[in-house]
């Protein structure tokens, strides 16, 4: 009996984890929940892949198993030899023309749905929406060249329209990410720039990741798209342009703040639509919802972030430069207070996910 248990033990396990597993995920994180066109078609072709694998499976099985118990060891047969079908022109034809059918299945909606993630004629035809995107390490810097607005580790989108994305990296090689809304697309450093693109069937805040390994802090280099209506994204747009990067701050902390940052820190970041140098843009810092992408969004976070970046990021290009406790409590303060829009990632409808 125990013996019996004991060969049991590893299927047993094997099923827990299975069980265990299906319950992973998040809304709005999961490539098996598609909220997006490129999502869906992906969704589908693996569908298509997994009935494929199950039916050769099972086939093999049934046959594996009929051998098996049809000409399995009988007493008084032990010198048996069943017939030999070696050269049967008619099995070599099936287990050919099988093999080469289910990959033609599966190729030609590949095929059709990579030429169709690659379309751009709508782009050329209506004039949807671009944005060039530069993957750094560790965070991701979004520029809108037709509407003069350049954000960092927040996407703004509309839902129900076409978003083309320009890619390519400053340094090495990354890989854009989303899984909920499409699927994957390398930047790479030089020219070579890849263009991929989104569109988000409803409102929400869809997480996305760096997909290639880019270095020590590469587990981190998470970013959000935020897909909002058409009005608001209108309305995100119009605040993000009258952005007045010169605006006195309300309290004197943060007036204070404002200084220390255009002493020490406007050489690598920027408020505004004026270019960043290897730091994000953070025009519209006080809308976000995480700080560096991984911590919650308060002052007691960005303090910390400021004073000791590499204990949350490792490598990154902030590491050694130093300011005074009291520097990074004002800096903190006028950073908290760049809310420049009332279109936020906590003001859209259903905006699950990480927060």
């Amino acid at each position: 009996m125990r013996g019996w248990m004991g060969k049991l033990r590893p299927v047993f396990i094997f099923s827990v984890l299975v069980l265990f597993l299906a319950g992973c995920g998040e809304e709005n994180l999961s490539a098996l929940k598609p909220k997006g066109y490129g999502a869906d078609l992906l969704l589908d072709l693996m569908v298509i892949s997994l009935a494929i694998m199950t039916f050769v499976f099972v086939v093999v099985m049934a046959i594996y198993i009929f051998v098996l118990i049809r000409y399995r060891r009988k007493k008084g047969e032990e010198n048996y030899i069943p017939k030999q079908t070696e050269g049967n022109k008619s099995l070599e034809i099936i287990w050919t023309v099988i093999p080469v059918l289910l990959l033609l299945i599966l190729a030609v909606p590949t095929v059709q749905a990579t030429f169709d993630l690659a379309d751009e004629k709508p782009r050329e035809e209506d004039g949807s929406i671009t944005v060039e995107v530069t993957g750094n390490q560790y965070w991701w810097h979004f520029n809108y060249p037709d509407q003069e607005i350049s954000t960092s580790q927040d996407l703004y989108i509309p839902t129900g329209e076409r978003v083309y994305l320009d890619m390519k990296s400053s340094d090495v090689i990354h890989s854009f990410w989303v899984p909920s809304i499409a699927g994957k697309m390398d930047t790479n450093p030089g020219d070579n720039e890849n263009t991929m693109y989104l569109e988000a069937y409803e409102e929400g805040v869809y997480w996305g990741h760096c997909a290639e390994l880019c270095g020590q802090s590469h587990s981190l280099m998470d970013f959000r798209v935020v897909a909002v209506s058409s009005e608001e994204y209108d309305q995100w747009v119009s605040d993000m342009q009258n952005i007045d990067p010169e605006a006195t701050p309300e309290t004197a902390s943060a007036k204070d703040g404002k200084k220390a940052f255009e002493n020490s820190c406007m050489g690598c970041h920027a408020i505004g639509n004026s270019p960043a140098g290897v730091g994000p843009n953070l025009s519209n810092f006080g809308n976000r919802t995480k700080i560096a992408g991984i911590l919650d969004h308060n002052k007691e976070n960005l303090v910390d972030w400021i004073m000791d970046p590499d204990q949350f990021k490792p490598g990154n290009k902030m590491e050694g430069y130093n300011v005074s406790e009291k520097e990074a409590q004002q800096i903190a303060d006028y950073l908290m207070q760049l809310d420049h829009s009332e279109v936020t990632p906590d003001s859209v409808n259903g905006s699950s996910g990480k927060k």
